[in-house]
């Protein structure tokens, strides 16, 4: 972990130096809370007086213990957007927490409010991301190590893989309160009501049978 002050150092510098995707606020805080009353409705969120915050609405602790990777992806993400850190409302940033077990992988995803800087802090991750069409989907990957970072423009959809013998970790900052996640394969083929086979069979340019088979497959959310 003697990486994890590093780590912390890059995130910081490289989100105060960059322009936040989302507004910029008009008040010192904003904390996001879940009662409506006496409060103000502001970026997607209700917020507390700001006579009433305290320290703790400030604090995010959720990073503490890593995550379980033991699912089929092999990997969990511990985001902390303003769904789960109220403090960040109205400041355009958030982070995450990426642990990895040998072999596992953050599948291909796009966040469709935020760029993605990411820094790793333990083991070795081999990541990318794909252009739209208009750069003819073009595919820029890199194997990251230790203090090595990365950046994933908004909206493109990207992955992370673990290719050592040993866990990773690396740390995330969004330019985003709440960037989101579309993860490809889940809304492709997990969508609730199902996309018509009709449709995939033609985008795929694949078999119904194969379609068939995707769409009843357990489809898992790392996050």
């Amino acid at each position: 972990m003697k990486f994890l002050p590093i780590s912390f150092l890059i995130l910081a510098l490289a989100t105060a130096t960059a322009f936040a995707y989302d507004p910029s606020p008009l008040q010192d805080i904003c904390v996001a809370t879940k009662d409506p009353n006496s409060a103000v409705f502001v970026n997607g969120q209700f917020c507390m007086d700001p006579m009433q915050a305290t320290a703790d609405d400030f604090v995010f602790m959720g990073f503490r213990n890593p995550g379980n990777t033991a699912n089929p992806l092999g990997s969990k993400v511990t985001p902390a957007t303003v769904m789960e850190f109220p403090g960040l409302n109205t400041l355009g940033i958030s982070m995450a927490r990426l642990d990895f077990a040998p072999g596992g992988l953050n599948p291909p995803h796009t966040h469709p409010r935020g760029t993605e800087l990411l820094v790793v802090v333990e083991g070795t991750l081999l990541v990318g991301f794909v252009t739209s069409n208009q750069l003819n989907n073009t595919f820029f990957s890199k194997v990251l190590y230790p203090g090595d970072v990365f950046v994933f423009p908004i909206g493109l959809i990207h992955f992370q893989l673990n290719t050592g013998k040993t866990p990773a970790l690396a740390f995330s900052a969004l330019s985003s309160q709440n960037p989101g996640v579309i993860t490809i394969a889940n809304s492709v083929f997990g969508a609730k009501p199902p996309i018509s086979a009709d449709v995939l069979t033609k985008a795929f340019q694949v078999d119904k049978k194969v379609v068939d088979y995707l769409q009843a497959q357990f489809w898992y959310d790392n996050n």
